[in-house]
């Protein structure tokens, strides 16, 4: 077992963001157990899929720290939690899409930017940045806090702000109607600015759990 001296997972993720492939794929390899059985254990047998969750969660690994917002965590725990929650998720979003043979419109939300997000508080800089570069970082924490939220408050705020969705629109393939579609997205605004608020304050274990 590893000591914490031992946890360069802050270090790899650097690496990754410079453009290391090399630091990439060892992230994946060092947590990809750990989060597989994470997985595992917590979703029902009837979410888990036909095949070995191991390759999804390296697939869903890899898209995550390819086309999500880039991050920093200071050790490996943290690092873990975060990443387990959003390949937890995007397995939750398969299984509800596949059934309804719709499309993932995940990967539409956006490609990644080169703002990184430091979720230790005590480590940011103090600098103030531009506004265009704020625009851009606020943009990311939406998006990271996004995809913690669980699957249907996700979805309605995909539709609404990012697919720009009327309510009525969305209502009809929700199958909720749009009375139902306005509702759900007003509900998950106020979740959507929690997880942020909690993401800002490194609070990881409170972001990453799921709403009652």
């Amino acid at each position: 077992m590893r000591s914490p001296q031992d946890d360069d997972t802050l270090d790899k993720l650097r690496s990754w963001h410079a453009g290391d492939r090399t630091a990439l794929d060892a992230l994946v390899s060092d947590n990809l157990t750990w989060i597989a059985d994470h997985i595992h254990r917590n979703l029902r047998p009837a979410l888990r899929l036909t095949g070995q969750t191991e390759d999804f969660v390296q697939q869903a690994m890899l898209a995550v720290l390819e086309y999500g917002p880039k991050f920093e965590v200071s050790d490996r725990a943290r690092f873990r939690a975060l990443v387990a929650r959003i390949v937890e998720n995007d397995l939750r979003d398969q299984h509800r899409f596949l059934h309804r043979e719709c499309r993932d419109v995940r990967r539409n939300v956006g490609a990644a930017t080169d703002t990184v997000l430091n979720l230790d508080p005590a480590a940011r800089s103090v600098t103030t940045p531009s506004a265009a570069a704020e625009r851009e970082e606020r943009r990311a924490w939406l998006r990271l806090a996004l995809d913690l939220l669980d699957p249907e408050d996700r979805e309605a705020i995909r539709m609404r702000d990012w697919e720009e969705l009327t309510f009525r629109e969305a209502g009809e393939r929700l199958g909720i109607g749009e009375d139902g579609a306005r509702k759900r997205y007003d509900r998950a605004l106020p979740k959507l600015a929690k997880k942020v608020a909690l993401l800002r304050d490194g609070k990881i274990d409170s972001a990453v759990a799921a709403e009652d």
